[in-house]
C-alpha cells in the first residue's frame, strides 16, 4: 500500500513538472511572437529615418552596441520575475529592430533586396521550426553542447571585432556562415533546455531564443546579399 502511495506521488510530481515545462514553452512562444512587433516597428522606423549607429566609427559602434545590449541583458535577468522584465525585453527588441534597420537598408539597395529579405526570413523560419520541432518531439537533452556553443560565440565575437579593423570580405562571409550554424545549434540547445526543465523562466527563455533567431536571420541575409545580390 505504501509502495503504491509512493508511486502515486511520483507520478503526480512528474505530471506537475511536465505541465510546468509545457507552460514555460507555451509562454515562451507567445512572448517570442510578441517581441516581433517592436522588432518590426524598430526596423521600419530605422529604414525610414535611415538610422545609422556611429557609422563613422565602426569600433565605437560595435563596443557601444555591446554595452547597451549587455545592459539590457543584466536588467532583464534582474527583473525576469516581474512585469518590468517584459517591458525591458520589449524595449530591447525595439532597440534590436533599430539596429537591424542598417542591414535592411543595405539589402534594399539591391534590385532584388526585398526578395533577399524574404528569403532570409523564410530560411530563418524553416530552421527555427525544424530544430524546435526536433527538440520538442525527441525531448533529447542537448545541454552537453552548451560549453562548446559558448566558446564558439566568444570566438565569433573576437573574429567580428578583428574584422572591424581588417575589413576582410572573406572573413566576414566566414563569420556569417559560422554564425548560421552556431545559432541554429543554439536554437536546438535553448528549446531543449525548456523542454527538459533546464530553463523555468519564460522571459529568460524568450530572450535566448530571440537572439538565436535574430542572429540566424542577419547572418543568412549577409550570405544572400554576398552571393545573390543584384545591383541595378
Amino acid at each position: 500500500m505504501q509502495e503504491q502511495y509512493q508511486w502515486g506521488n511520483t507520478g503526480q510530481l512528474s505530471q506537475q513538472v511536465a505541465l510546468q515545462q509545457n507552460r514555460v514553452l507555451r509562454n515562451t512562444y507567445l512572448m517570442l511572437a510578441l517581441t516581433m512587433v517592436p522588432t518590426v516597428i524598430g526596423a521600419l522606423v530605422g529604414v525610414q529615418l535611415q538610422f545609422s549607429f556611429f557609422a563613422g566609427s565602426p569600433l565605437i559602434s560595435f563596443l557601444l552596441f555591446l554595452g547597451i545590449a549587455f545592459g539590457f541583458f543584466w536588467g532583464i535577468e534582474k527583473t525576469k520575475n516581474s512585469a518590468m522584465g517584459v517591458v525591458l525585453l520589449l524595449a530591447f527588441t525595439l532597440f534590436m529592430g533599430l539596429m537591424l534597420s542598417r542591414i535592411l537598408q543595405v539589402a534594399l539597395g539591391f534590385s532584388n533586396g526585398a526578395s533577399l529579405i524574404a528569403m532570409a526570413a523564410g530560411g530563418t523560419g524553416a530552421i527555427f521550426f525544424t530544430l524546435a520541432g526536433i527538440a520538442t518531439v525527441t525531448k533529447k537533452d542537448f545541454s552537453g553542447i552548451g560549453k562548446f556553443l559558448f566558446v564558439g560565440v566568444v570566438v565569433l565575437l573576437l573574429a567580428a571585432l578583428a574584422n572591424v579593423f581588417f575589413q576582410i570580405p572573406a572573413l566576414a562571409l566566414t563569420i556569417s556562415a559560422v554564425a548560421v550554424l552556431l545559432f541554429s545549434a543554439y536554437i536546438l540547445y535553448d528549446i531543449s533546455r525548456i523542454v527538459n526543465g533546464g530553463e523555468d523562466n519564460y522571459i529568460s527563455a524568450t530572450l535566448a531564443v530571440y537572439l538565436d533567431i535574430y542572429n540566424v536571420f542577419v547572418s543568412l541575409l549577409n550570405l544572400l546579399m554576398a552571393f545573390s545580390g543584384e545591383r541595378d
